[in-house]
């Protein structure tokens, strides 16, 4: 890799992550949740939701870190480096001229010692409570003002012309994440490119993230589409049959059937940046209604990204050989290259063994077990009684405050409630 971004050789494989700056306190944040708070408190909050269930994920080697810091930058540049990571892809938070989370770019981008390419993704998507099940209560909104799309661009235009920035065939990369989210989407497309070749900077490559049920993105006259695993996963005919400690009304999917489904996807009419994921669980941000994958292991996460590597040597010419990385540092929805108390560096040495050509692994493992016998299906019962169970305990407003001042009286409930628990096959 050289300082822009670009390839070395025809036969390299560029491994780009997504990466979450919100590692550190904000104004916004403090008011909305509480003085001081940053995604460690999520993450440090977290409680198993059944038998070796693995939570809560917590760092080793970076420690909880505070992204104001330039050493942390510093050394999470160094550690994605050693193991064969390119180039970061920072989440950019802006919402009509406001912008959030921004303060390690900055940095980031002032820092005359940091020579680690990066990109930038637009993660254009309202902020609400849903963390704790308000998704209806706005923090702050996308609203797409008239003239956002010319000021958007603008707040990405010094990033985009710096050295380090990715680059494909030589066009800078921007990614929107909810590209469908933006009313006449390809018109704000176009007022990015023009923008771009009149202030010198030139072509774009722009590039949307197929998310939220969307697998295409041909219409809004992009370059290229990217995946977003776990959007978009297909659900696997297995289903997994497990005893939470709790009422439960997530769902349990299986990371080899899963990354099966990703692997065998074909764009035969668009071109397709292929996602990896290491892991998912996001039960710190949203606890019972977590999406959780079982045999999330560094050794499965290896299998993955080397085939999606063989297929992306296959299909895309050299300067388009891109595999990203979901994600670098998504603590609080188990989903991390960053070393970790149960793991150390497995994701870390896995990726660096795909990264060289020295990966073996051609087969996935299933480590977990849930319970003493074989997984077997749920029935439609047992599904409809945990939804019953979780929106009688948790969802009715009233009786959701009543039960909150009474512990007692929550606590007898979900023991009724276990007491009746229909029976699985």
């Amino acid at each position: 890799m050289t300082s822009n971004g670009q390839a070395n050789s025809s036969a390299d494989v560029r491994l780009i992550a997504f990466y979450l700056p919100q590692f550190h306190p904000t104004e916004e944040n403090d008011r909305w949740w509480g003085k001081g708070f940053t995604e460690w408190t999520n993450v440090t909050k977290a409680q198993p939701l059944f038998e070796d269930h693995y939570q809560p994920h917590l760092p080793t080697d970076l420690g909880f870190y505070d992204l104001r810091l330039r050493e942390t930058r510093q050394e999470q540049n160094a550690l994605a480096r050693q193991y064969g990571i390119d180039a970061f892809c920072y989440h950019y938070y802006w919402f009509s001229g406001k912008r959030l989370l921004h303060k390690p770019l900055d940095d980031m981008l002032a820092d005359p010692t940091s020579n680690f390419p990066f990109c930038l993704c637009w993660a254009n998507e309202a902020w609400t409570r849903r963390w704790n099940a308000a998704e209806h209560d706005i923090l702050i909104a996308q609203q797409y003002l008239p003239g956002d799309d010319l000021k958007f661009i603008e707040s990405v235009e010094p990033f985009l012309r710096d050295p380090r920035y990715v680059r494909v065939n030589g066009r800078p990369l921007l990614i929107v994440y909810r590209p469908h989210h933006i009313p006449d989407g390809a018109a704000w497309a176009e007022t990015w490119r023009r923008h771009c070749r009149d202030v010198g900077i030139g072509e774009i490559h722009i590039c949307g993230a197929l998310t939220h049920g969307h697998k295409t993105v041909a219409k809004l006259g992009y370059d290229s589409a990217v995946e977003y695993p776990p959007h978009n996963a297909w659900a696997p005919s297995k289903n997994l049959q497990i005893r939470f400690h709790n009422p439960f009304s997530g769902n349990v999917l299986d990371y080899p059937e899963v990354a099966d489904s990703f692997v065998e996807n074909e764009y035969p009419n668009e071109k397709v940046f292929r996602t990896v994921m290491p892991a998912w669980d996001n039960a710190a941000r949203t606890g019972s209604r977590a999406t959780v994958f079982v045999n999330g292991t560094p050794a499965n996460y290896e299998v993955w990204l080397r085939r999606a590597v063989e297929k992306t040597e296959r299909e895309r010419e050299p300067a388009e050989r891109i595999v990203f990385i979901n994600a670098w540092n998504e603590w609080a929805e188990g989903c991390h290259l960053e070393p970790d108390r149960r793991y150390g560096r497995g994701f870390l040495e896995a990726t660096r063994r795909v990264r060289a050509g020295n990966s073996s692994a051609d087969r996935f493992v299933e480590r977990f077990s849930p319970g003493s016998k074989p997984a077997q299906a749920r029935s439609l019962v047992a599904d409809l009684a945990d939804l019953v169970r979780y929106h009688v305990l948790t969802r009715i407003g009233p009786l959701r405050v009543w039960m909150n001042r009474h512990p007692w009286v929550r606590a007898a409930a979900i023991w009724t409630m276990r007491a009746v628990r229909v029976r699985r096959p």
